[in-house]
């Protein structure tokens, strides 16, 4: 064997870096079972803060020294092999940037009709399209207006220079797309930059391209309101000056008595009932400037934000103060009987403050557009960000003047730096530095501001609105408030990012907790040490010595793809998904050294010398090896591209493992027996047992003549499956259809059916499924209600139904977080999210997928063989093993073994065809050998002939890729049991194609075309 000193420096060198990228690994879990012992109590609970304590401890400091370097725990886990979320817990999301707000800003938020209403049509039929948004709005507005054209809505000062008014539609059209993709791409930028400083270990974000989508995932994280809150907060810092009660005084009146007349007589009460009620007995609370407002009862008063100039000076009443303000016209309602929106007025507070529950009555009554239009053009209204504290739950309403267009006089963009600090009362605070613009646009606001509240605020809700006693000139500036420290740090972080182009919303969002993590991950291992140890002994049991050489092989395999995956360059994580991949990479790499044994042992028995045969072994199959491993690899190319999430994980670990099994089969191998033989002493080495040697040999079976039959029974069975299908549907996961699922965990066993029954009232009927989870007190509720609504209230409400719904019919109580259950408690192991609109972007692309697999794999064969009767017959059996699995999923169904069809099914799918074809390919070159030896023999009696010869092999491979994948439907875990049982049927229906569907299409077509009459010539 040529070349064999550079293999050998090879292996040593891949699997020098294996061993050095593993030992972060090594040294992680380390550290983890330190921060679980230093945490673990006497009774053995962890207490995960304290563990979370442990390691935030060790963070910065050496924990690993290698050959004189040091590395601190953070680079470690920087290095460390990458679990994915489903692993070690953790959350996934994908954003939508809302190209509509992108669109609405060009505009100049035009409030033209025609361009409302494409908006309006655009996103209605976007539900159920593929095309960009941009692409279906234009449609939409020239279908509205036919004949208007775009630049009178886009010809603005925001677009002087760009969009004129001899603009044309398609000018306008692309430049609104190029603004789209810019506001992606900044959205990505400004989001990756977030989630760098969030303090979580390996996370990964990506765009989705060609979707206008971002994908997040955060491995570890245990606070899910915090990530929506970081990823979805568009950080619209505002400064704006508020209203003075006399300014509005008669305005409110007039609301008050609009309000007043649609009232029944006696139903209200007057203002002095109401302050009675209270136990005031004046209006002094109800002004918003009033002694509450000021500096000094601001630094008395938790309730009351301020901000300040940040230049360490001591007595900021020399920049701040109160301001006393008339409150008599507010005074002359004092008798006056009164509507909810001063009856619920609640005192003592400042300003027109109301209780959490009442603000949804008030913010009613300001959205009518007959109170809208008794109010100042220019008012806007915001709420405090938060009660002051968790008693009295109470929230401050602000009166907001903004600039004509609705603007504000200085926003967030002004902002160079954010940091998290702390006030002159050791409280949070958020300390900020503005660029020389902001500094002379704060400048004149101040000014202009004197006596008077500046409310800072942030999305939309008020953070602070302290009184300015006189200009500011400085930029640097302190926001204080009723701050947690993580809150100020979020909100320093966001603001020094930068603010988001447009609002982004989450349409899949997957949580896994990390005792369901922990269970996968035993299971996943359990699969591998179990698929490996089979295929251990099998090897060894039927190939003797070879079969240790192979054993040998496969374990520097599994070695390389586990260093490859540990390396950050190439930034893959391990996901149960990836362990299915390793699992089938155990089963297809063996096939390899099948492959080459099976031909070593032919040339022996043909009386060929050992070292002849192990030449001549390697060289005849080395062509069926890179075919077969060729086409895998196609495929699961084609589901990297294809797939997202989880099932890319799966995509790059088999693509790996194609890859590493193909060195490790051919080359580590050869070295390996060639160096067994180098003395000449063949006894060092043999491929067969005394009851192998002849197992499977001479057979003479005559397939071709019972085509026809596989023929009947194929389409039989797969008719059988149709009607199925048609009767009793695929059970599609949220994935394919939209919707949100729950794994429950209870701490005893719930029947699922009559859960479901129950829980049928909770979501007003809507579809809502219950199955066990792997264990009869683990549950899967999956349900469509809301499923068009992807807001987060919605995403409440939905799990606010369940958790009322499941301690409603348990009578238990729900925990969050824990891995030990009480008596009579449940916990939400995991839940994920998809909307309407992505399922169906997901279930075109897993349809794409398959078809374009068939479409690489039809050309491939094509030009390898080039006869298009071998692609034909190919890709008909390809289609045949699709229909058969799912003809199975489908009976399975109607015998009551429901398995979920989900992105993963589609992975299988895709695996399945890829090892099909790896059968059907050895088949075929088999064929082709023998013709090539025996031209003049007719193609049937070839055919026969070549799968006779190789059924040995299709045999044994088809046993060992069997026995792993039965290991893995066993041991798997729930999650990847469709899977597994998907590939079950795969394998042995690929294995029945190969023989009986591929290769008796490729004789009928070529006899067909043999025995067709030749044309006779037309006379003219």
């Amino acid at each position: 064997m040529r070349n064999r000193s550079g293999i050998v420096i090879l292996t040593v060198l891949v699997s020098l870096l294996c061993i050095y990228y593993l030992s972060f690994t090594v040294v992680s879990n380390q550290v983890q079972k330190k921060a679980e012992t230093y945490a673990t109590d006497a009774e053995g609970n962890i207490d995960f803060a304290k563990k979370q304590d442990y390691l935030d401890s060790v963070w910065t400091e050496p924990v690993y020294n290698l050959l004189g370097v040091e590395y601190t725990y953070e680079e470690v886990k920087e290095t460390e092999l990458n679990l994915g979320l489903d692993l070690r817990g953790g959350m996934h999301v994908v954003l939508e940037v809302s190209p509509t707000e992108i669109i609405r800003a060009l505009s100049g938020n035009s409030k033209d009709a025609d361009f409302l209403s494409a908006i309006e049509l655009a996103q209605e039929r976007r539900v159920n399209s593929q095309e960009r948004f941009v692409t279906l709005f234009a449609d939409a507005f020239q279908e509205v207006a036919p004949n208007k054209e775009l630049s009178q809505i886009f010809a603005n000062a925001a677009n002087r220079g760009r969009i004129s008014r001899s603009s044309t539609n398609n000018e306008v059209i692309e430049i609104i797309d190029e603004e789209v993709e810019n506001a992606i791409d900044r959205s990505f930028n400004i989001l990756r930059t977030r989630i760098d400083r969030f303090g979580t270990s390996q996370p990964n974000i990506q765009r989705l391209q060609g979707t206008g989508r971002i994908q997040v995932e955060l491995p570890g994280v245990d606070n899910p309101e915090r990530v929506r809150k970081l990823l979805q907060g568009v950080a619209k810092l505002e400064f704006l000056q508020v209203y003075n009660s006399p300014e509005l005084g008669s305005a409110i009146q007039a609301v008050n008595g609009l309000l007043v007349s649609e009232m029944e007589p006696g139903e209200g009460e007057s203002l002095a009932d109401a302050l009675a009620d209270e136990g005031e007995d004046d209006l002094s609370d109800l002004n918003p400037t009033e002694d509450s407002e000021t500096l000094e009862g601001a630094l008395d008063q938790d309730n009351i934000p301020e901000i300040a100039e940040n230049e360490g000076e001591d007595d900021l009443e020399a920049q701040l103060s109160g301001a006393d303000a008339d409150s008599t016209a507010l005074d002359s309602m004092i008798n006056s009987q009164v509507s909810p929106l001063f009856s619920l007025v609640q005192n003592g507070f400042g300003g027109l403050a109301y209780r959490v529950e009442d603000t949804a009555k008030i913010n009613d009554i300001f959205q009518r557009e007959d109170v809208q239009s008794l109010l100042p053009s220019d008012l806007s209204l915001a709420w405090q960000v938060k009660p002051d504290d968790e008693q009295n739950q109470v929230l401050q309403l602000f009166t907001l003047k903004r600039e004509r267009g609705g603007k504000a006089p200085l926003t967030g963009e002004v902002v160079t730096n954010a940091r998290q600090d702390y006030d002159q009362n050791a409280r949070p605070a958020v300390s900020m530095q503005m660029n020389s613009e902001g500094t002379r646009l704060w400048r004149r606001l101040t000014a202009n501001s004197v006596g008077q509240q500046i409310a800072i605020v942030l999305d939309n809700r008020v953070y602070s609105a302290p009184v300015v006693n006189e200009e500011i000139p400085s930029g640097s500036s302190i926001i204080s408030g009723n701050f947690e420290i993580q809150e100020a740090q979020d909100l320093a972080n966001i603001l020094e990012a930068g603010a988001l182009p447009a609002p982004t919303r989450i349409v899949e969002e997957a949580i896994v907790g990390p005792t369901l993590g922990r269970v996968a991950r035993e299971q996943g291992v359990t699969s591998i040490l179990a698929g490996l140890g089979l295929v251990v002994i099998f090897m060894v049991v039927y190939y003797a010595k070879g079969g240790l050489v192979a054993n040998v092989a496969l374990l520097f395999n599994i070695f390389f793809v586990l260093g490859i995956l540990a390396q950050p360059t190439v930034g893959a994580a391990l996901t149960l998904p990836g362990i299915a991949g390793i699992v089938l990479t155990i089963g297809m790499a063996i096939d390899a050294n099948v492959l080459i044994f099976e031909r070593i042992r032919e040339e022996l028995r043909n009386g060929m010398r050992l070292k002849a045969a192990i030449k001549t072994g390697y060289n005849k199959a080395y062509s069926s090896i890179i075919d077969s491993n060729a086409t895998t690899f196609l495929t699961a190319l084609i589901l990297f591209i294809f797939g997202q999430g989880p099932v890319r994980g799966f995509a790059v670990t088999l693509m790996i493992g194609i890859i590493c099994s193909f060195f490790s089969a051919v080359f580590i191998t050869r070295v390996i027996i060639e160096w067994m033989t180098r003395k000449g002493d063949e006894s060092n080495v043999s491929f067969s047992m005394p009851f192998s040697g002849n197992l499977l040999n001479n057979l003479n079976f005559d397939f071709m003549s019972k085509r026809k039959v596989a023929y009947i029974f194929s389409g039989a069975f797969i008719g059988l499956g149709m009607i199925a299908l048609i009767s009793q549907p695929l059970n599609l996961g949220v994935d394919f259809k939209g919707g949100r699922s729950y794994v429950v965990t209870f701490d005893d066993t719930v029947i699922p059916s009559d859960l479901m029954t129950s829980l049928s009232d909770d979501f007003e009927d809507k579809a809502v499924e219950v199955k066990t989870f792997g264990a009869t007190n683990v549950l899967k509720i999956t349900t469509s209600y809301l499923v068009g609504d992807e807001s987060d209230e919605a995403d409440a409400d939905v799990r606010q139904r369940l958790l009322g719904g499941i301690a409603e019919f348990t009578g238990g109580n729900f925990v969050e977080n824990t891995a030990e259950l009480g008596e009579n408690q449940f916990t939400i192991s995991s839940s994920s999210k998809v909307g309407a609109t992505i399922a169906d972007d997901i279930l075109n692309a897993s349809l794409e997928a398959i078809v374009f697999s068939l479409i690489v794999i039809f050309l491939y064969i094509l030009i390898r063989f080039r006869k298009w009767q071998y692609s034909t017959g190919a890709i008909i059996a390809l289609f045949h093993d699709v229909l058969f699995v799912l003809g199975a999923y489908a009976i399975a169904g109607l015998l009551g073994l429901r398995y979920e069809v989900d992105q993963v099914f589609i992975a299988a799918m895709l695996t399945i065809v890829g090892y099909s074809i790896n059968d059907t390919v050895i088949v075929f070159d088999r064929i082709r050998e023998t013709l090539g030896v025996k031209p003049r023999l007719p193609l049937a009696e070839a055919v026969n002939e070549s799968v006779n010869n190789v059924m040995s092999r299709t045999l044994i491979t088809s046993l060992t890729t069997l026995l792993v994948v039965f290991i893995l439907l066993v041991f798997g875990g729930e999650v990847l049991r469709g899977f597994s049982f998907a590939l079950f049927i795969g394998i042995l229906v690929g294995t029945y194609s190969s023989v009986y569907i591929a290769s008796p299409v490729v004789v009928d077509l070529t006899q067909r075309r043999q025995e067709a009459p030749a044309r006779k010539p037309q006379k003219v």
